[in-house]
């Protein structure tokens, strides 16, 4: 009697369970297939539609794949693309150039634009998960028209991008344009050159849009901006990572053609900057309008970095030609910036960089001596709390390290003299 009761109690419970569990959505793999001396995008794109939910898209080791054509991925959910073989681009420069060139071009190589849940993975394995641009050869003709981005993360919400490793990028790797809630992580960017004479031009590392973005323990050795942080972003944190060569830890640039910026809570942590341009960077144009605002610099180690902290609302690109002559009264606000605990050398030998195009260079300073560890390049009333605190600089010559600021253009103790001349801290700046 108690053994058929017992039955009937735990049959109740069974059908109880049954009726409150959901079915668990079965997950699939996709290896992607791989043709000698053909191009391997097609066949990847024609299964995507199958394969853009609760999957894995694998590019397995041991083989290597012809990108040869962009990929563009459907809208994904639950979805981990794993790069455990070799990826290559076309040799063909003109071939690429005419499928930027078109209207069907998608705006990047690999394509994300939209979806929840998305990881991009690459290998840990020395020898495998490498993406190759074959971008030297663009660098010694220095052939700049027409060349693809790298990779577009865009709009997407809850995503990883880690153990990705970029060799010799064409131009431009990373963007999360409106995306949220991103983790980027343990990525390699060689983007060098072998030829002194040929320049990785716009091999921008991380362009961080969006909000809630977390880079760490990244690797970029590349010619332009390490990570930049443009307009829209907010609550963006970069930390324990390496940049050289490049230009810097940047915000911006902002507000060209008047455009009306928005950047706020940015922080870059920890960072060692080799050899580059610059190491903090805040760039906007004149006559830009809207807000820069709670952005820090922290525990930055620099070497041989001529510009240690440049700000400028006085930006331009050599590429859109001569620099313009604005009257406007408009500008990029700025409000608590804080730079902290920089430690390195001054970069004040002659050199030419090799973005250098115009003469002088772009990145030329009227009246700058080549030793200033911190420029501050402002506009009357567009900025306030402005902080350099703890700011440890010596110049590779041994002179004396120097500031640029003008005492018109803050409204607050800016940790040092606010002088073009010798970089004396005060006692907010120590």
């Amino acid at each position: 009697m108690f053994r058929t009761s017992s039955l009937s109690l735990l049959s109740c419970y069974v059908l109880l369970l049954l009726r409150n569990t959901h079915p668990v959505a079965s997950w699939s793999t996709f290896v992607v297939p791989h043709t000698a001396d053909q191009d391997d995008a097609p066949a990847l794109t024609a299964a995507l539609a199958n394969f853009s939910t609760n999957s894995t898209i694998l590019f397995q080791k041991g083989t290597t794949y012809n990108i040869f054509t962009p990929i563009k991925f459907p809208t994904l959910t639950n979805v981990e693309v794993v790069i455990e073989g070799n990826l290559t681009y076309p040799t063909n420069i003109t071939a690429i150039q005419n499928i930027v060139a078109s209207s069907s071009y998608p705006g990047a190589w690999f394509d994300f634009t939209g979806g929840t849940n998305i990881t991009l993975q690459g290998s840990t394995d020395p020898n495998w998960g490498w993406i190759d641009g074959h971008g030297q050869a663009w660098w010694n003709i220095n052939q700049q028209t027409n060349r693809p981005h790298g990779w577009a993360f865009n709009h997407i919400t809850n995503g990883i991008i880690r153990n990705l490793k970029l060799w010799k990028p064409i131009g431009w790797n990373f963007a999360t344009s409106g995306s949220q809630d991103i983790h980027i992580y343990d990525n390699v960017i060689l983007a060098v050159s072998d030829n002194s004479s040929a320049f990785p031009f716009n091999t921008d590392g991380f362009s961080a849009g969006g909000s809630n973005i977390l880079l760490e323990s990244n690797h970029v050795e590349n010619g332009d901006d390490c990570v930049t942080v443009g307009s829209g972003a907010i609550n963006i944190t970069v930390r324990n990572s390496y940049c050289a060569n490049g230009h810097g830890l940047s915000i911006g640039s902002l507000g060209e053609g008047g455009a009306v910026a928005d950047v706020e809570n940015v922080l870059f942590e920890n960072v060692a900057m080799v050899n580059c341009l610059y190491a903090a960077r805040f760039k906007s144009w004149t006559g830009g309008n809207g807000l820069a605002r709670n952005i820090t610099w922290k525990n930055i180690a620099f070497s041989n970095v001529p510009f240690p902290i440049y700000v400028t609302q006085n930006y331009w690109d050599q590429e859109d030609g001569a620099k313009p002559n604005s009257t406007s009264v408009n500008n990029t606000h700025i409000e608590d910036f804080l730079f902290e605990n920089f430690v390195g050398t001054i970069r004040d030998v002659p050199y030419v960089e090799g973005s250098c195009v115009t003469d002088p260079c772009w990145y030329a300073v009227t009246n700058a001596t080549g030793k200033e560890v911190i420029i501050l390049d402002l506009y009357p009333n567009t900025t306030s709390n402005i902080l350099a605190k703890d700011i440890f600089a010596k110049t590779e010559t041994g002179a004396r390290v120097a500031a640029m600021c003008d005492p018109t253009t803050i409204s607050n103790d800016v940790g040092f003299v606010c002088q073009d001349g010798p970089f004396i801290p005060t006692k907010v700046g120590l």
